[in-house]
């Protein structure tokens, strides 16, 4: 079976400012999701806020709706990321390709980099940030916490810039070595590194400030670059896109 067809990404019904960065000749492809939309639907309703504009299918995980010859289509979604948090986001126009790049993220062999811009700066230029975390869910929302966790977490930061002004902000890259619910505004918090904009784990009265000084009302956490080899029809792919960073994260301050 072969990817799509042209038509398939030329007519897809993609949600408000979310762009496609690239496709495969497999199927494979890359959006840029900006901040506040939704990965997928959660509710009936919901379609306008997310990816694409269509139904969204839980068990199988895909999108699903009808072109303009009458046909059904799917896209398969292989990743999410928070509303709040933009960029890279992965699918795939068939099912066979999804499985196999689902099994990648699984066995942790896909490479992600964040970029996200922090009240203060790391004492260090690059450091490997290592804690326990535990996963909770309340109220139906998910809420994780660094005491008495069970969950090893991992990631590696660097310093892209050191910030100067006041307030004091930094631009450092993020590249996470696991995968847990909220992880790196998590880890980020805990090293007096808010993310700026977090209204969950971050500094709310800086937050309120820097909204007011600057106009930015957003979650400065951005998934900035993915990239991975996969084996489809008895040969090795290599697969790397990138989403641009917000001209909030790169204003000089």
């Amino acid at each position: 079976m072969s990817g799509p067809s042209p038509d398939f990404w030329t007519t897809l019904p993609l949600g408000r400012g979310v762009e496609l960065i690239k496709h495969d000749p497999n199927g494979l492809a890359s959006f840029a999701k900006p901040a506040g939309v939704l990965s997928h639907p959660n509710e009936p309703g919901e379609e306008p806020r997310a990816l694409l504009t269509v139904p969204y299918v839980f068990e199988g995980e895909y999108f699903q709706w009808l072109g303009g010859d009458g046909t059904q289509r799917r896209l398969w979604l292989l990743n999410r990321l928070d509303a709040a948090t933009s960029g890279v986001i992965l699918a795939a126009g068939n099912e066979e390709l999804a499985i196999e790049v689902r099994a990648q993220f699984r066995r942790k062999q896909v490479k992600k980099i964040y970029a996200a811009l922090v009240f203060g700066g790391p004492a260090k230029t690059t450091e490997l940030w290592r804690d326990m975390l535990a996963v909770e869910k309340r109220a139906g929302r998910i809420r994780t916490v660094v005491q008495a966790g069970s969950s090893p977490s991992e990631t590696k930061m660097s310093v892209v810039r050191l910030g100067r002004g006041d307030p004091k902000l930094s631009l450092i890259k993020l590249e996470p070595v696991t995968g847990r619910s909220h992880q790196l505004r998590v880890q980020c918090a805990k090293r007096h590194l808010s993310i700026v904009g977090d209204q969950t784990y971050g500094d709310f009265g800086r937050n309120r400030a820097f909204a007011k000084a600057s106009g930015v009302k957003r979650l400065c956490l951005h998934s900035y670059e993915t990239s991975f080899s996969y084996d489809w029809r008895d040969r090795t792919y290599e697969f790397a896109t990138r989403a641009e960073m917000p001209p909030e994260f790169t204003r000089d301050r």
